[in-house]
């Protein structure tokens, strides 16, 4: 029997996943939570050999729940299933050690086929989300572009920005400046908007 976690916020989500996949005669869920950082506590105790994670929960996201599990449980292998099909988010996903990614609309065959897949070490990525990842290219924004274009989501001013991140007003500035640049816009409002469309944040 191949072991499932899953994580998803999504109450009635995440139990029409467990109840299409434990239809399964060789898949068994084994635990299921609804934030990110449920995951690694969760999966110590029920020791899966996958886990489902959606991209966005409470706590964690499940890029960073990913990292960490990874980092727990090497083990366990992760596979992204969420709504939000953004070629940055394939990218963020794969780097932090994720073995798949596919969206919510896929088939329950092919979603159980994809957790089989993972299970016996091969990779699976959505194929239309594959293309549009390397048509758009890597994240072009630095890790320090990327807090501070998190941190002024709220359309807070430069010197908000900088009593929030420990910073000067002008390397806060000059960090938003290079985001606006790189994302093409003409304000941090929008290259939040962008940076949050392409899932580089």
């Amino acid at each position: 029997m191949i072991r499932i976690l899953l994580a998803d916020d999504q109450a009635l989500v995440r139990g029409a996943l467990a109840a299409l996949l434990d239809l399964e005669p060789d898949i068994e869920v084994v635990a299921q939570v609804g934030r990110g950082d449920q995951v690694v506590q969760a999966a110590l105790e029920s020791r899966p050999d996958v886990a489902l994670l959606d991209i966005e929960m409470p706590g964690l996201s499940g890029i960073e729940t990913t990292a960490e599990l990874r980092s727990a449980l090497p083990d366990c292998r992760c596979l992204i299933v969420t709504t939000f099909g953004r070629p940055g988010y394939l990218r963020r996903a794969l780097d932090a050690g994720a073995q798949g990614f596919v969206v919510k609309d896929t088939p329950a065959s092919e979603l159980a086929d994809a957790v089989r897949r993972i299970h016996a070490g091969l990779r699976v990525v959505d194929p239309e989300l594959a293309v549009e990842s390397l048509t758009h290219g890597a994240n072009p924004l630095t890790d320090r572009e990327q807090e501070v274009l998190r941190a002024a989501k709220d359309g807070a001013p430069a010197s908000a920005l900088a009593k929030r991140l420990s910073l000067s007003q002008g390397t806060v500035r000059n960090h938003l400046s290079s985001a606006i640049r790189k994302t093409g816009c003409s304000t941090s409002a929008e290259a939040v908007r962008q940076a949050e469309a392409n899932g580089w944040l």
